[in-house]
This record gives structure tokens, C-alpha cells and sequence, in this order.
């Protein structure tokens, strides 16, 4: 393929143009990344910096432990053997049926 004279007077500044907006669409593609990275590093520090939210926790009087600690010793039983039985059952279908297909 051989290009003529007049070929190439039109080709040869279309080449130039072409190379410019490449370099410039390459140069918004990084800028882009630098700004992604900067805002990313703004929103982290942010993160770091603040602190999370606890929920406020109510004060108990010593006679309030005391009656508490009662029932939470037989809360913590109960709680205990439910536990047990829902360890026990079994599941009806869950573990009896092996997938071959696949």
C-alpha cells in the first residue's frame, strides 16, 4: 500500500491531532486516579478520626446488683438447658441427601 504526496500532506497532521488527544485523555485518566486516591485517603483519615457511638449504659445501685445477680444465676440456667435441647435436635432433611449432580 503506497500512499501518494497529497495522502500524506493530510495524513501526516491527522497523526499529530490523534497523538494530542491521546496524551490528553491519558493525562484525564490519571488525574482521575489522583483525585479517586486523594479522597479515599480524606474519607479514611476521616474514619480513623471519628469516634463510633455507644449506646449509654444504666448506673445500678448495690442493692439492685444484688437482686439481679439472683436472677441471673437462674436465668443462666435456663438459658443453659435451652441451649442443651436445641443442641440435641436434629434436623429433619439437613445431612441426609447427598447432590450427585454437578
Amino acid at each position: 500500500m503506497s500512499l501518494k504526496g497529497v495522502e500524506l500532506q493530510i495524513a501526516i497532521p491527522k497523526t499529530m491531532d490523534v497523538g494530542k488527544m491521546a496524551e490528553q485523555h491519558q493525562h484525564n485518566v490519571i488525574q482521575h486516579q489522583l483525585n479517586a486516591q486523594e479522597a479515599l485517603k480524606k474519607e479514611t483519615l476521616k474514619k480513623q478520626l471519628t469516634v463510633n457511638d455507644t449506646e449509654p449504659t444504666e448506673k445500678l445501685g448495690k442493692d439492685e446488683r444484688n437482686s439481679s445477680g439472683n436472677k441471673q444465676h437462674s436465668n443462666n440456667k435456663q438459658a443453659r438447658q435451652k441451649q442443651d435441647e436445641i443442641k440435641e435436635a436434629t434436623h429433619p432433611f439437613k445431612g441426609h441427601f447427598i447432590d450427585f449432580s454437578g
